[in-house]
């Protein structure tokens, strides 16, 4: 009897601890249901109740990357998704694009959160000068994220030799792009 019980307890403690994946938690091996180990061929039964656009066959040559979209059965888009290797059902995916504004990370960072929230939630490692924007790199995680240059002072915004220090990215600028790279 007492075999049973602790059989019984064992079993409960073990239901208890599976804990269902949020579909919009982002963390840094993990995009919702995808995991930076998932291969292009899973995606059909990840994304199962929603719509995977894929490039056609030749569209790597012409538009660059193998791009994978993802939209919701509703039509908000979610995600981009670039495989490491284009039209290779066997590949993972390098890099995502994070599209919905309800993917969260585990300290609450979203696609509408500002500079401000970044920057206390997050140690920022370096700022990149681009041609329309700069990239902004979080340290020891695997995202970074890109902002208008509108943003910017005049001296660094037509200057893409200027240094950019984050102390000249305004607190209530939002991030244009967020990028997951594995």
């Amino acid at each position: 009897m007492k075999k049973v019980i602790a059989l019984i307890a064992v079993i409960l403690a073990l239901a208890s601890c599976t804990k269902k994946q949020d579909p919009f938690e982002w963390s840094k091996n993990r995009v919702g249901h995808l995991t930076s180990d998932m291969k292009v061929y899973q995606l059909d039964s990840i994304y199962a109740n929603d719509s995977i656009v894929r490039a056609v066959k030749g569209d790597e040559f012409s538009n660059g990357a193998n791009l994978i979209e993802i939209f919701e059965k509703g039509g908000a888009h979610l995600l981009t998704l670039t495989p490491n290797q284009a039209l290779d059902s066997t590949a993972t995916i390098e890099n995502i694009i994070i599209r919905d504004e309800r993917f969260t990370t585990i300290k609450g960072i979203t696609k509408s959160s500002s500079f401000k929230d970044i920057n206390a939630a997050y140690k920022i490692n370096s700022v990149d000068n681009m041609i329309d924007d700069a990239v902004i790199w979080v340290n020891d995680e695997n995202f970074y994220f890109s902002i208008s240059k509108d943003k910017l002072p005049t001296d660094v915004k037509f200057d893409i030799n200027a240094s950019i220090e984050k102390t000249m990215i305004p607190d209530d600028t939002k991030p244009q792009y967020l990028f997951v790279s594995w």
